[in-house]
């Protein structure tokens, strides 16, 4: 029997998606490493909706793969090629539910995009600290199926830092009405936080309650040279013991990734006038707002007396401060310019980023000696992304065949650091087998007797994860 009618008869004609020119851009994720195919496109309106799918294909044995806005990195919201899974597309649950500015709380809905999230926040004179630089298109469910984390950690913390309660659908269509707005509640295990990172295995997220904070008054943005990754360190906390949480980015950035993002943004230009091996991009924050720019540079003044940086310079404007921003954010854009790259998302101990990223560039250089090294990131909250891009002149498709050699340096160092594979990306297909072989034996068998215990057909994003 064609199931298709039936989630017609669900959310409506034109939100079942099935023509091939249609369902396309649903079917790739966006780097291109991970294309399937699907029984359709399903675009259900309300919670409502999205339990009677399920159910529906739980009924039908049929998979579902849940999407927001297509921006992960990690193959999680694409569809296997067997062509027996459906893709649930949140897109259309995308309103803001309530917000409480007494309370500092926001309830919105899955589909709804990052940036509408922290306009709505603003809209009532508060503020929602999740920032990536897919923030116009990524979506709150999204966010949070991955446990998000962004340039914001280092103050905030990540999505599961900043949530508070959760909807969810169940794979059996039963609805999980966790929209708590409690700062707190000790009445048993904390589902809204195992639902967060859980990738769409345990149950889909229809709509959160976030963490909202006092508007920031006061906005300063600094890019600053480093002689080392040892003067970086100690500049990071130099700077959280002078600010506190009002510390609110710090971005490693070395020449090379800087050269690359000068070379392909338009009309980008260096910050400073001197070069320098490693550059620190720090954002602070103030209730207050007069005066603030002068402690600021008193404070970057005080950095450089003790060593710790060289040349600074201020945004003098929300302009110039958005022309940093974009030499960070550019990054991964250029990398793709200069040819293949073997990217890593992974984190260590803060206090380690220095001897791992020393540690993992040497063996990676003794493997491929003319590979391009570019690690950037959040060196705040100790994840790095440790990219690797081809030599100059060599051939993209043979430097892509070292994949899984690159990968064993890179987390074989990790491992050595006690550190994580992936720390804000997620799991997915791409680091899937890759889990089996890091995680704990125990906490592996821990998750799969969860996966079983709420999902024990397997129809929620199937090959994923686990």
């Amino acid at each position: 029997m064609d199931i298709l009618p039936r989630f017609t008869a669900i959310v409506g004609e034109k939100n079942v998606l099935a023509e091939p020119v249609v369902t396309f851009p649903y079917l790739r994720e966006p780097r291109g490493l991970f294309q399937g195919a699907a029984l359709g496109v399903i675009k259900p309106a309300d919670t409502l909706q999205v339990a009677q799918t399920l159910a529906l294909c739980r009924e039908q044995g049929v998979g579902v793969v849940p999407q927001g806005g297509n921006t992960g990195l990690v193959g999680g919201q694409t569809p296997d090629c067997s062509g027996r899974q459906i893709i649930l597309s949140l897109k259309r649950l995308n309103r803001v539910r309530a917000i409480d500015p007494a309370g500092d709380t926001l309830t919105i809905e899955a589909g709804a995009t990052l940036a509408q999230a922290q306009q709505a926040a603003a809209d009532a004179d508060r503020y929602f600290p999740l920032s990536l630089a897919s923030e116009g298109s990524c979506t709150i469910g999204g966010n949070l199926a991955t446990n998000a984390g962004g340039v914001h950690v280092l103050a905030y913390g990540s999505a599961r830092d900043l949530t508070l309660g959760l909807e969810a659908v169940l794979a059996d269509g039963r609805v999980y009405n966790g929209l708590s707005r409690l700062r707190k509640d000790n009445t048993g295990y904390d589902l809204t936080r195992l639902l967060i990172g859980s990738e769409g295995t345990l149950g889909i997220i229809t709509a959160a309650t976030l963490k909202l904070f006092p508007r920031p008054r006061a906005r300063a943005a600094a890019f600053l040279g480093v002689g080392d990754l040892h003067a970086a360190l100690g500049l990071l906390n130099f700077l959280k013991a002078q600010m506190g949480p009002g510390l609110e980015a710090f971005e490693l950035i070395s020449r090379l990734g800087l050269e690359f993002s000068l070379r392909h943004v338009a009309g980008a230009r260096d910050p400073l006038s001197a070069v320098w091996p490693w550059y620190v991009l720090a954002e602070f924050v103030s209730p207050q707002e007069q005066g603030f720019d002068e402690t600021i540079v008193d404070l970057l003044a005080r950095a450089a007396d003790e060593g710790f940086c060289g040349d600074a310079a201020l945004a003098a404007s929300l302009s110039q401060a958005q022309d940093f921003w974009r030499l960070r954010e550019a990054l991964p854009d250029a990398q793709k310019r200069e040819g293949a790259s073997i990217k890593h998302d992974v984190s260590v101990p803060v206090a380690d980023v220095p001897a791992f990223i020393e540690e993992a560039s040497g063996r990676v250089l003794a493997r491929i000696p003319n590979a391009r090294l570019v690690p950037f990131g959040h060196m705040g909250d100790g994840n790095i992304h440790f990219n690797v891009s081809q030599p100059v002149g060599a051939d993209g498709a043979a430097f892509l065949a070292r994949w899984e050699e690159v990968n064993d340096i890179v987390h074989g160092v990790v491992a050595k650091f006690r550190g994580s594979i992936s720390a804000e990306h997620g799991i997915g297909q791409l680091k899937r087998d890759l889990l089996r072989k890091v995680k704990d034996p125990t906490a592996l068998e821990m998750m799969r007797a969860i996966k079983t215990a709420l999902d024990p057909t397997g129809v929620l994003n199937p090959g994923k994860l686990l």
